[in-house]
């Protein structure tokens, strides 16, 4: 007697299909010097991208309604004069983000309810202190309040 043997998976049932063009994110030079960090942060009303700029560090900030192609003159958060090694939106306000930077510096950033229209360049608030850049590599929220 021959029986039929089932692929026992919990993933045979699961069909995928691919995304649409106008839903993608497209034409977006992402940083090669990510390292060990996230290259990309989002909350629900912005995705944040760290993107290869000359002369320093620099990072997208998108509405999440803005889909499609983004053009190479997108304005672009470009303070840091090195590499951006990580970013985070802060868990209490959507407008306001962190960036790391090889540059030994955090900056924190407020970004307009619209988005950008014109590259920001001038942070709230500029944290320097580090000799190093080996201890300026990620960027956390403190949830516990843990100093």
């Amino acid at each position: 007697m021959s029986r039929k043997v089932v692929r026992s998976s919990k993933f045979r049932h699961v069909f995928g299909q691919a995304v649409k063009a106008d839903q993608c994110y497209d034409d977006i030079r992402v940083s090669q010097m990510t390292w060990d960090s996230n290259f990309c942060s989002v909350n629900p009303k912005f995705v944040a991208m760290i993107v290869d700029a000359s002369g320093g560090g620099a990072f997208l900030v998108l509405p999440l309604s803005k889909t499609g192609r983004i053009d190479m003159t997108y304005p672009t958060v470009c303070g840091h004069t090195g590499p951006i090694l990580d970013i985070e939106f802060c868990p209490h306000n959507d407008n306001i983000i962190a960036s790391g930077s090889e540059d030994c510096s955090v900056m924190i950033w407020e970004i307009p309810d619209s988005g950008l229209t014109t590259p920001l360049t001038d942070p709230v608030v500029k944290l320097e202190g580090h000799s190093n850049a080996e201890h300026v590599w990620k960027v956390e929220k403190n949830v516990q309040k843990r100093h």
